[in-house]
């Protein structure tokens, strides 16, 4: 068994200011996912400019934040949002559902993609190896917080998790740290590799809609269901997992959808040798993403 370190949640004080670790992990997903998504820019036949990156990914942070925080207190934080009417401006103390940050990433892209006039499958498809990243970082924030522990159990690599009894420590799943791993790093590396070429429009977004919700369906068998919901059913099924189920109906449908239909990715522009003399690549993008837009 692992004693659990106890880390402090506040990484500094500057006066009256409190910056916390959990703040701080996203921040550095945020950083970490602008520097892919400019690489990925970057690569040749790329049909995206790094000033596109970085209102993309500025539009993203909004939806992750906004979508993240509302979608935590609607789906887990009521009976806190009860007690304290301020709850759902408090981030600093954690509370971040990752649902709710996927439905706010969502619209936020898809108002990116209609004012660029590109193809919203496009744009969801240059994002899909990015959340890997964050989610990464997010679940150290919620170790660091000691939040979202596992159930008790005897493995050896239990950590030891104060009794909110007053008992002796419960030996507890550490999730947070398999979910960094599964939904964070083994994620981001399917979907970094699948999206290094062309794919069909909306593969790497159905891929990554069926690779996170078996990742998160996984890791619910051994985490502690929230406080105040419990199981839903039969003595094990969590909130999180039904959120996930149609997450991976429609990550299948999209995947197969995406294979029968194979439309071209805007994503990548058409390779020097096989465009024609008189046309430009960039403007055939352009009016293939102003179609598709409308």
């Amino acid at each position: 068994m692992i004693p659990y370190p106890h880390i402090n949640p506040i990484a500094v004080r500057l006066g009256p200011v409190s910056i916390h670790w959990y703040g701080i992990m996203y921040l550095v997903g945020f950083a970490a996912a602008w520097g892919l998504a400019r690489r990925r820019a970057a690569q040749a036949l790329s049909s995206w400019r790094a000033v596109d990156v970085d209102d993309f990914l500025f539009y993203g942070m909004l939806g992750v934040i906004l979508g993240g925080r509302i979608g935590y207190v609607l789906f887990y934080g009521l009976p806190l949002w009860r007690a304290d009417w301020l709850y759902p401006l408090k981030i600093w103390e954690g509370g971040m559902s990752f649902h709710g940050g996927l439905l706010g990433v969502l619209a936020a892209f898809t108002l990116f993609a209609w004012q660029r006039g590109r193809a919203i499958g496009d744009v969801f498809d240059f994002a899909a190896p990015l959340p890997g990243i964050g989610l990464f970082f997010g679940r150290l924030g919620n170790f660091i917080n000691g939040e979202l522990w596992g159930r008790p159990t005897d493995v050896a690599w239990a950590f030891l998790v104060p009794n909110p009894s007053g008992g002796p420590p419960i030996p507890r799943h550490p999730s947070q740290l398999y979910e960094a791993v599964l939904e964070g790093l083994v994620l981001f590396t399917i979907l970094w590799v699948f999206t290094r070429r062309p794919r069909p429009r909306y593969a790497p977004t159905g891929l990554f809609l069926v690779c996170y919700a078996v990742a998160r369906i996984a890791v619910e068998f051994v985490r502690e269901p929230d406080v105040g919901i419990g199981y839903l059913a039969f003595g094990w099924v969590t909130m999180g997992q039904v959120l996930s189920l149609p997450m991976l109906a429609i990550g299948l449908l999209t995947l197969w959808a995406a294979y029968h239909y194979r439309i071209p990715s805007g994503n990548f522009t058409a390779a020097p040798d096989s465009t024609p003399a008189h046309t430009a690549a960039s403007p055939a993008v352009g009016a293939t993403h102003g179609r598709a837009a409308h």
